[in-house]
């Protein structure tokens, strides 16, 4: 239970409106309070739909979380050294794939989700910084509280924050897919990966998926 709702909470890594010019890209902090409202608010108030259709928590990520996730600066990190052997369109298809890899991931993991509150963490930035970490706490009745830190970049051309990453329980989930996914781009192939994802994300949801 707490790996799923620790999984999912990232791409939080995701306001009111499930559209990214409403997200508040220049405030970190705000970024990912309005993400975790947002996205906590949907669950809270669409489980009918939810329990009709798993699938749909896909779209709750993608509108609502995706958004707020460099998800091409993680993508380029998963590739890693691999990245000056890939035409650029092989990238875009990688980021394509990667990105619903992250959607189906977290939806998957906030199949978990259980009425938990959130601690988020406040404080200000400058102009000078470039990454921010901001800590959420995980807060459900009579269970310890999980620590999550969520690691934020400032992008240097736009002045955007986005994130990129997440710490919990001491494990970061982009050196995890680094882990995952960056030798088998070595061995195979950045577009045998890319297949691979799309295979992943494309494999049908069943209510045995989510946690009631």
């Amino acid at each position: 239970m707490k790996k799923l709702l620790v999984s999912g909470l990232l791409l939080i890594v995701g306001t009111w409106a499930p559209l990214a010019t409403a997200l508040t890209l220049e405030n970190p902090y705000q970024l990912i309070d309005e993400v975790a409202q947002s996205t906590f608010d949907r669950l809270n108030n669409e489980q009918q739909k939810i329990k009709a259709d798993p699938k749909y928590l896909r779209t709750i990520v993608r509108e609502e979380m995706l958004p707020g996730v460099d998800v091409r600066f993680s993508a380029y990190r998963v590739i890693g050294k691999q990245l000056n052997n890939t035409t650029a369109e092989q990238r875009e298809q990688f980021v394509d794939a990667f990105s619903e890899y992250l959607v189906v991931t977290y939806a998957d993991a906030l199949a978990a989700y259980d009425d938990q509150t959130l601690d988020i963490g406040t404080g200000k930035v400058t102009d000078a910084d470039k990454l921010v970490s901001i800590p959420v706490a995980v807060l459900e009745p009579n269970k310890p509280k999980i620590q999550l830190e969520f690691k934020l970049r400032k992008n240097n051309r736009t002045g955007e924050w986005r994130v990129f990453d997440m710490i919990a329980e001491g494990i970061s989930l982009l050196s995890a897919k680094q882990g995952e996914l960056s030798g088998l781009i070595r061995q195979k192939g950045i577009e045998q990966v890319t297949q691979e994802l799309y295979a992943h994300t494309n494999k049908p949801v069943t209510p045995l998926e989510r946690k009631e």
